[in-house]
């Protein structure tokens, strides 16, 4: 075979040619004299780019197309990392119960939404229409939580409060369940778990406290008016956003 524009052959082309003799690797001497180096198996530098021209028309264009690294799939190790359906570690808490004693003092639907982070259904919490005078604690540890003046209606399903009773007596943390970022509310002291804050509050703190029922225990200012005023509103939705 020829190359154009040549008279001569190119050793190497042709499949037929004889491979040229001598080592499979053969590179420049220190003097700088000898022949350019060599491809391995003594192939000429002309038969080894045929080659690799070869290889690259018979590979699909895919293959020699650049891909970028891909990122490591990071979804199920945020579903294993105790964001979603799982107990938090409360070794940090100030007050610390056995697991084992909160079966047994709780409801199952109390340890459910104070350790497991659940929800309660809406409308059906015990405090969601509640209007009597006093104060609501956390029903795992007792502590103090909102006052019976800052509670407010909201039509959401849930016992809602524009502000805590103390600035330390609840916790805020970052919530990435079901794929949306919320802030969640926990007790201070003994990490329950209460539900979430919003921003649509009314004055003077614009903020809604959306709690579960089901966190709370409420203590009457007079124990002649503990239950007075629970009504049953419409179950409507408004389009607050859920615990």
């Amino acid at each position: 075979m020829f190359i154009f524009g040549l008279g001569r052959r190119c050793p190497g082309i042709s499949r037929h040619a004889p491979r040229a003799a001598g080592p499979s690797l053969r590179s420049r001497g220190a003097g700088g004299g000898g022949p350019g180096p060599l491809a391995p198996s003594g192939l000429s530098s002309c038969a080894l780019r045929r080659r690799l021209c070869l290889c690259r028309r018979s590979s699909p264009r895919s293959a020699w197309r650049w891909r970028p690294p891909q990122e490591p799939q990071l979804l199920p190790l945020f579903f294993a990392s105790g964001f979603v359906g799982s107990c938090r570690d409360k070794k940090d808490c100030k007050v610390v119960f056995s697991q084992e004693e909160l079966r047994k003092r709780l409801t199952p639907l109390q340890y459910h939404v104070t350790q497991e982070k659940g929800t309660e259904s809406a409308f059906e919490g015990e405090y969601t229409h509640h209007k009597a005078q006093g104060i609501y604690k956390c029903v795992v540890c007792g502590t103090p939580l909102f006052k019976s003046e800052t509670k407010f209606d909201s039509n959401s399903g849930w016992p809602s409060f524009y502000d805590v009773i103390s600035p330390d007596a609840i916790t805020f943390n970052d919530d990435f369940s079901y794929g949306m970022h919320r802030i969640e509310i926990s007790c201070s002291q003994c990490g329950a778990h209460l539900g979430h804050i919003f921003d649509d509050g009314p004055r003077p703190t614009g903020k809604r406290y959306c709690t579960n029922s089901a966190s709370l225990s409420f203590k009457p200012a007079d124990k002649n008016n503990a239950g007075e005023g629970s009504g049953n509103a419409s179950p409507a939705q408004t389009g607050k956003a859920e615990l």
